[in-house]
């Protein structure tokens, strides 16, 4: 039976540079890991992953934690997109994941304790931040190696990656007064989570530096899915002063917003002008298409695993705060001479 020794033998290697090859160590050259998997794979070796993790204690595993129901995270490409950056890198450092969706915050606590007190994985990708989450207080009071996509406060040992959030709504806001617009609403997302506080603070900074008068009644209330944004244009477009422009907290919800308008017989951008965040594919698609915010989704998602990877082989402790920059994509929805302008 072929063994680490003769493979490091005949690599020209010590046995433990091949053991941090087969555990995709970072600090071994690009060269040396091929050479050694060349080998590896013309002796036929195979490692033996489960005695590995024994004697390592680790699992080359990472867990991935979903915000909400599978069936419902699924139909946001948001999601997928930064499904697909996450699994890119992982794939690439050797980690299998595992994916938790858990039904309710109490059964959520519960899968994580198992995942982490059991050691079923080396690390946790948490996919959105709440306000005051005991699940990101659970991890950080484990010291356990986790990576959040998005923004947390008070939790040094808590690597997070993010977009600016409050820049990317101030210049999405910013957009539409630079087109004319004074009366500027904003269809938010769910109170609780960090991404919608600090979209709505960028809304609100843009507009106060602007002079312009903010109306409690445009600020809607919604969730992250199409039939909340297609629910709040029959609120909006009922007010006696209705916006003339919209901000959206994403793409999908947008795609309601775009829904609702038309049944209402309202048109996009002549009636009422829209920006939206997260720049999917479909945003292009859209008609008209949707101006949307790019946050990087695939970045983000690569970026949260190739930390934490190096939080597990590294151990690193430096913790600053990861931002992904975003842009701007103007298309037809927030411009109504588009085409004229040579867009």
């Amino acid at each position: 039976m072929v063994t680490i020794k003769d493979i490091a033998k005949a690599a020209g290697v010590s046995p433990s540079t091949v053991s941090r090859v087969i555990s995709n160590h970072s600090r071994i050259s690009k060269a040396t890991t091929e050479k050694v998997k060349r080998i590896m794979e013309e002796m036929g070796y195979h490692p033996n992953l489960m005695a590995k993790s024994l004697v390592s204690k680790t699992t080359n595993a990472l867990a991935i934690v979903l915000p909400r129901p599978a069936e419902e995270l699924f139909q946001d490409f948001f999601f997928g997109e930064l499904l697909r950056g996450i699994l890119a890198h992982s794939t690439k450092a050797g980690y299998d994941m595992l994916l938790s969706a858990a039904t309710s915050p109490n059964d959520e606590q519960e899968t994580i304790s198992r995942l982490v007190l059991g050691r079923r994985v080396d690390g946790v990708i948490l996919l959105s931040a709440r306000q005051d989450d005991p699940l990101i207080e659970l991890l950080a009071n484990h010291d356990f190696p986790t990576v959040l996509i998005g923004r947390t406060e008070g939790h040094d040992n808590i690597i997070t990656v993010d977009t600016d959030n409050i820049q990317a709504a101030y210049d999405a806001t910013l957009h539409m007064i630079k087109q004319g617009h004074t009366r500027i609403g904003f269809v938010v997302g769910e109170p609780n989570l960090t991404v919608s506080v600090d979209r709505l603070a960028g809304y609100r900074k843009a507009m106060v530096e602007a002079g312009l008068a903010i109306n409690p009644e445009w600020i809607v209330d919604g969730e992250f899915l199409q039939q909340s944004g297609y629910r709040a244009m029959s609120f909006v477009m009922n007010i006696p002063e209705r916006p003339t422009a919209l901000v959206v907290i994403d793409d999908i919800t947008a795609f309601g917003v775009l829904r609702g308008l038309n049944e209402l017989g309202y048109q996009v951008p002549t009636d009422i002008s829209l920006v939206s965040f997260n720049n999917i594919a479909l945003a292009e698609l859209a008609s008209p298409a949707i101006s949307s915010v790019d946050i990087g989704t695939y970045q983000l998602g690569y970026t949260a695993s190739h930390l934490l990877v190096r939080r597990i082989q590294e151990h690193l402790t430096s913790q600053a705060r990861n931002i992904i920059p975003h842009r701007l994509v103007v298309r037809e929805s927030s411009i109504q001479d588009f085409h004229k302008r040579g867009n």
